[in-house]
């Protein structure tokens, strides 16, 4: 029987009235997969092609055929705003079936929960970190709300494969279904997987169960794909007028529309947004505000309206939801300047173009961005502005590389060539979350025994790398600062240190948050900053600028006034890692002659400069490149994690004995030095050292505590070296390249 067959009468009513004359291919072969077997399920599809359908109307079947008595398919999923989207949609589905669908975040009411408690029904959309509040605060009633579980849908699984948050909603899954007394089967969802079996793995983990991985016959991708290259003034690298670029992709030149000395990447980006609906994502929050600031000043230069939105992390949820409303009207002509925060699929009806300042860190958030355009039978469309200060006159070698532009064009060609896409991240040591976890388990469930509490929290698939000894030392140590507190029958509960921690609302989060500050104008509350300046001194904040006029410290409140102009923002943000795939396919671009056809004149004159700059100082075939006088450079081509063991090796291994000084790092794309000896040794030295065993706790600086996610503060600072040097440095990497040199010196 056919999936459509097998689908209830309400599913195919739905259908007929949506005048669908076929089912897709990943609703095919998802209705195969979760109607035909009992195993978790993962579906890898393109952006837009209907795998929240392909997951649910089976679900939705299944439920109305044999009615759930409790929640019946827990849906959990990154953001709330793709859970208010997603609530809407479902609710569509479910209308005919008398499914109910229920949201369960921050900002929904406390009626609505309450409904919800009292009658746990049908479909319920979560975060991990409102999951983790639910079995932390109502730990008497999971099996009331859950014992009737049979379903886990986890969408936009890539977004959880690198991270503590994964490994959290893996734990809270184990967690659920053992109070529960359930084992759901697990559907995963994605538009960007690159190795299906592994991530089918990391699905799977901890269920007892296999993955089905349905393969799906997909049509040819259709992508208009354009990388622009600017100079942020002066010449630009073509040497001639960007008016000269002929097609749709080309800029109008800045200076006629901009005042002087404007960013002509910005420009180029206001010419081409006008009378579009269009993105532009930043890699950071501040450059978020900066550039949405300054496309605002080109509206005052040019008197037009401002037709630019903001929306990121730091934004309060009017302006946040604001924004997605006005992209959701099909006649807006707006831009919205973003993050990764409308990088997942939340639908906003057809968006017209992309614009990606500078080159994101994953191929994955490429992809994620690059889908949110081209819905509705209209092809993918992405434009990279790519921006970098002219080198000074007397930079050095690595100053002249245009280190984004080769990330941007290995990051497309990867993808294009190899349909590679960053695998889940293996083999850590995870501390930070195994004291939260422990700690989350502990004030749930009341008193336990050590025993007890370690069979509860070790047993979770996501510590198999943790041993027993690592755990008791965790314990000793909480107990020793009365983070845990053991009773008079030997018991632990939580004692006042950890109670302060647990009872804080940001404990359910386990990504680091920094200290922030809401900031407020009258009424309006505009988003949070960190460390807020003094008064009268100026903020970026909601892509404008604003006067500080009180700081009320103790309720962590800054009052303001808007004023024009530009200033920096700063919210705390910190670089992603880079994965050694791409860094290798950087080096191979400059190695390469090939000119792809998505780029400009711009960005092929100054790809075509760096070859220039490669080929004459042998950077595309050697490692050790001299600088003049003392002073190297080493281009190691290597990840964000290999490269860290690399730098460490240097300095803790081979720097006595080189005399390394002045190490300067600009991870993960070179290190600067000067030595004392010639290249020769430094590669002779770097072969004794490297066929030692190398021990990564040896790559340590001496009392170091390297505080890497957000509770290694807390833990005993044995458990954090250890969990930084044998699961952050890749120290295996690092020796694979560092042999492969040699073997070819």
């Amino acid at each position: 029987m056919d999936a459509f067959s097998r689908y209830s009468p309400s599913i195919r009513q739905y259908i007929y009235q949506n005048g669908w004359n076929q089912l897709r291919a990943i609703q095919a072969a998802a209705g195969d997969a979760i109607f035909n077997t009992d195993e978790n399920v993962l579906l890898s599809a393109s952006t837009a092609s209907g795998k929240t359908e392909a997951a649910f109307f089976p679900i939705i079947t299944f439920m109305q055929e044999d009615p759930p008595t409790s929640i019946g398919c827990l849906y959990i999923a990154p953001l709330k705003a793709l859970i208010n989207d997603q609530f809407i949609r479902l609710n569509d589905i479910c209308e005919e079936s008398g499914i109910p669908v229920w949201h369960w975040h921050g900002d929904v009411s406390q009626s609505r929960k309450k409904k919800m408690m009292k009658d746990p029904s049908g479909i319920l959309q979560i975060t991990p970190e409102s999951l983790e509040a639910m079995l932390l605060h109502r730990h008497s009633q999971i099996p009331h709300l859950f014992g009737d579980l049979r379903f886990v849908v986890i969408d936009e699984i890539h977004s959880f494969l690198r991270g503590d948050r994964g490994g959290q909603a893996l734990c809270l899954i184990e967690r659920l279904s053992r109070l529960a007394g359930v084992n759901p089967r697990r559907i995963g969802l994605s538009a960007t997987i690159g190795d299906t079996q592994i991530v089918g793995e990391y699905l799977s983990a901890g269920s007892g169960r296999g993955t089905v991985i349905p393969r799906i016959q997909s049509g040819g991708m259709e992508w208009r794909l354009s990388m622009q290259h600017f100079f942020t003034n002066g010449a630009q690298a073509n040497e001639k007028s960007a008016k000269e670029n002929k097609g749709i992709d080309a800029p109008e030149s800045p200076t006629d529309i901009a005042p002087k000395n404007a960013d002509p990447g910005i420009g180029y980006i206001f010419e081409h947004t006008r009378g579009h609906k269009c993105f532009v994502f930043s890699n950071s929050r501040e450059e978020c505000e900066v550039v949405t600031a300054t496309l605002r000043q080109y509206c005052d230069v040019k008197h037009e309206r401002d037709r630019f939105l903001i929306h990121h992390g730091n934004l309060s949820v009017s302006y946040r939801e604001s924004a997605e409303d006005v992209m959701k009207q099909d006649d807006s002509l707006v831009t919205v300047c973003t993050t990764s925060t409308l990088e997942l699929g939340i639908d906003i009806g057809r968006l017209e173009r992309a614009f990606q300042i500078d080159a994101p860190f994953t191929v994955s958030s490429f992809l994620q961005r690059m889908g949110r355009t081209g819905r509705r039978n209209a092809p993918s469309e992405m434009w990279f502005v790519i921006r970098e200060d002219h080198a000074e006159a007397r930079a050095l070698l690595p100053e002249t590389i245009p280190w984004k532009l080769l990330q941007g064009i290995a990051l497309i060609q990867l993808y294009l060539e190899e349909r590679w896409v960053e695998p889940p991240r293996t083999g850590r040591l995870p501390y930070s979350l195994l004291y939260h976890q422990t700690m989350s388990t502990l004030a749930s469930g009341g008193e336990m025994t050590p025993a007890e509490l370690a069979s509860r929290v070790l047993s979770l698939n996501y510590f198999g790398n943790i041993t027993a000894d690592d755990f008791r030392v965790l314990l000793h140590h909480l107990i020793s600062t009365d983070h845990l507190q053991q009773t008079e029958n030997g018991g632990l509960i939580l004692g006042l240190a950890g109670e302060r921690i647990v009872n804080n609302f940001k404990f359910y989060a386990v990504f680091q948050e920094n200290e922030e500050y809401s900031v407020r104008w009258d009424s309006e509350e505009l988003g949070t900053i960190v460390k807020p300046p003094p008064l009268n001194d100026k903020i970026a904040i909601a892509g404008r600028v604003w006067v500080v006029e009180e700081v009320d410290h103790n309720s962590h409140v800054v009052y303001c006034h808007p004023v024009k102009g530009i200033v920096p923002a700063y919210f705390g943000d910190e670089p992603g890692d880079i994965h050694t795939k791409i860094l290798e396919r950087m080096h191979l671009l400059l190695q390469q002659d090939q000119i792809y056809p998505y780029l400009l004149k711009n960005a092929v004159a100054r790809l075509t400069q760096a070859r220039d700059i490669a080929a004459r100082s042998f950077l595309d075939k050697k490692p050790l490149i001299p600088l003049g006088g003392k002073m190297y450079c080493l281009f190691p081509w290597l990840g964000s994690y290999a490269f860290l063991a690399l730098e460490r090796f240097l300095r803790i291994k081979c720097g006595p004995v080189l005399g390394l000084k002045g190490f300067d790092s600009k991870r993960p794309y070179y290190i600067q030095f000067t030595m004392n000896v010639s290249e020769r040794d430094f590669y002779r030295v770097m072969e004794e050292e490297i066929n030692k065993d190398i021990d990564p706790m040896t790559l340590l600086y001496p009392k170091e505590v390297a505080v890497f996610d957000k509770y290694d503060d807390i833990l005993p600072e044995d458990l954090t070296r250890k969990g930084f040097a044998m699961g952050v440095l890749d120290v295996k990497e690092m020796k694979q390249r560092v042999i492969g040199w040699l073997d070819n010196t």
